[in-house]
């Protein structure tokens, strides 16, 4: 079955991706696909209305929504003890809780019969609600915004019985398929919900990096089982098996291809986001660009700073979507490694778009509402 926009739900595209997988099919050119940006300067009143006029100019939250499980992946990389100074997280590394909470609004009002708001926390196998109340943020109003919301920390197993299987289309560039929570196979409607950032290892930070915290702990953290999943092994980060590469994940899960492959994190990292994007099928990227920071994803970065762009991007696939928000912070989605904001890795949206998952040439884009040239917020000199 697929949407109206053209997307396939979850479930029927999971048994199309085994099929594609078996057969070698892979489209001859990649999507292209509608972005939407607008100006939002806070994440007060006007917040709200932005966003609804942004998923409007994308066909409508009820064409995407309407009776069916939607999955929030949101991003809360780093501690919550972590802070840019006086700088809230909210404002600078971690998706503001104003924008989670309203599109959970949003997609109730648009008649979600449930909405699940996801994250692999970090190096924590606590619950998510205890994560938040630990950054300070209240989830409680969250749960009354739809007919039924549900929170869950992918780092682990969770509520599910057992883990769901996503395969890489052609076998991907380095990894063949993902071992992931139930929560990413159980919904109709996956949403990455992202910030607009720089990445000291991927260059940018954006939807498609997001979902990199889809992948759970205790398969692809540093003290994962050897065999099975280790569900108490989730506290952790995921340097030996992702980053470096200096230990397979879990047997039990698609084990990546790792001949001749260097153990560089900046070669690594950008096929992962890639496979992922490709394996895992993300119906609509909303970006945090309001407040944010520039020179890395975290406060641990040496030299980042608090900026403010003052923009949302949204849009129905995640390749184009990301170059989109690329180009809104000054850097060519075209570029490749070598040329910013990729000086010292290989690029993502390239590497995703020779899997076909999307186009990153945004003569082939459609833009609407605010467009890119009067968007630019440069986050280099």
């Amino acid at each position: 079955m697929k949407l109206d926009n053209g997307h396939m739900t979850r479930r029927s595209f999971l048994a199309a991706s085994a099929a594609a997988a078996a057969t070698g099919w892979v489209r001859a050119e990649a999507p292209a696909s509608r972005v939407a940006i607008a100006r939002c300067d806070t994440y007060g009143r006007g917040l709200h209305e932005s966003l609804a006029l942004l998923l409007d100019q994308l066909g409508g939250a009820a064409r995407l929504v309407r009776g069916k499980t939607v999955t929030l992946k949101i991003n809360l990389t780093g501690s919550p003890t972590m802070r840019m100074g006086v700088t809230p997280a909210e404002k600078a590394q971690y998706t503001h809780p104003a924008v989670a909470g309203s599109l959970v609004r949003l997609f109730g009002d648009a008649g979600a019969r449930r909405v699940q708001i996801v994250e692999g926390c970090f190096s924590s196998d606590e619950p998510l609600e205890e994560f938040l109340l630990a950054a300070g943020w209240d989830p409680a109003p969250w749960l009354t915004l739809a007919p039924q919301v549900l929170l869950e920390n992918t780092n682990t197993l969770g509520s599910g019985r057992r883990y769901a299987r996503f395969l890489t289309p052609r076998g991907g560039h380095l990894f063949p398929g993902f071992d992931l929570n139930h929560v990413y196979a159980d919904c109709d409607i996956l949403v990455s919900v992202a910030k607009l950032k720089e990445h000291a290892t991927c260059g940018v930070t954006l939807g498609m990096k997001n979902m990199f915290g889809a992948t759970p702990l205790t398969i692809y953290g540093d003290y994962a089982g050897k065999d099975e999943p280790d569900e108490s092994g989730a506290r952790s980060g995921r340097v030996a098996v992702m980053h470096r590469g200096l230990r397979p994940p879990s047997r039990s899960a698609p084990q990546p291809k790792e001949g001749g492959t260097p153990r560089d994190d900046k070669r690594r990292m950008p096929r992962i986001v890639a496979d992922l994007a490709a394996a895992l099928p993300v119906h609509l990227t909303v970006i945090d660009g309001i407040d944010t920071m520039a020179g890395g994803e975290g406060p641990w970065i040496p030299g980042c700073r608090p900026v403010h762009p003052g923009l949302l991007i949204a849009g129905l696939n995640p390749v184009c979507t990301d170059a989109v928000a690329a180009a809104c912070m000054g850097f060519d989605p075209m570029a490749s490694r070598g040329t910013p904001p990729f000086e010292r890795c290989d690029s993502f949206l390239e590497l995703a778009e020779q899997l076909a998952v999307g186009t990153r040439d945004l003569r082939r884009i459609e833009v609407t509402g605010l467009p890119v040239e009067k968007a630019v917020f440069r986050f280099r000199a």
